[in-house]
């Protein structure tokens, strides 16, 4: 494994294409793809990660909850803290929610928990269904 990132990868794959591409329609005389095919490029940039943290959905429910209430700046130490210790008074009802297993998980994965409050997009782990929160104006 060297230090190429997925998309050093995938660039080099379209410009495999584009070679193909061109000793194709030099060989046949017509084009290899229509002018109108999009440009994979853009769509891979605007393309999700491959590693979407993977939450439970009462923790997911939680993170929308708290981003809403407290902001993106300040939200997520607060999340962490109530996680912590969810008997204290003002805690928000969605952490409330979270059972002890989940809540445990995420207090010893709370990287995974920060890198979903960053995205703003998770796996929900008992579905596998991606949820990505609107972005804030």
């Amino acid at each position: 494994m060297g230090n190429e990132t997925k998309r050093d990868v995938f660039e080099k794959l379209t410009e495999c294409y584009a070679e193909v591409s061109d000793a194709y329609t030099f060989e046949t005389g017509s084009p290899y793809y229509l002018d109108d095919e999009p440009n994979y490029l853009d769509e891979y940039d605007a393309a999700l990660p491959d590693d979407l943290p993977v939450i439970p959905e009462a923790v997911g429910n939680a993170i929308a909850d708290y981003r809403k209430i407290f902001g993106v700046k300040v939200g997520l130490v607060n999340l962490l803290s109530d996680l912590l210790e969810p008997w204290r008074i003002g805690v928000g009802k969605s952490v409330s929610n979270i059972g002890e297993e989940a809540r445990h998980h995420c207090l010893v994965n709370s990287n995974l928990v920060a890198k979903a409050w960053v995205l703003g997009v998770w796996r929900v782990a008992e579905t596998g269904e991606i949820v990505k929160l609107e972005e804030e104006k």
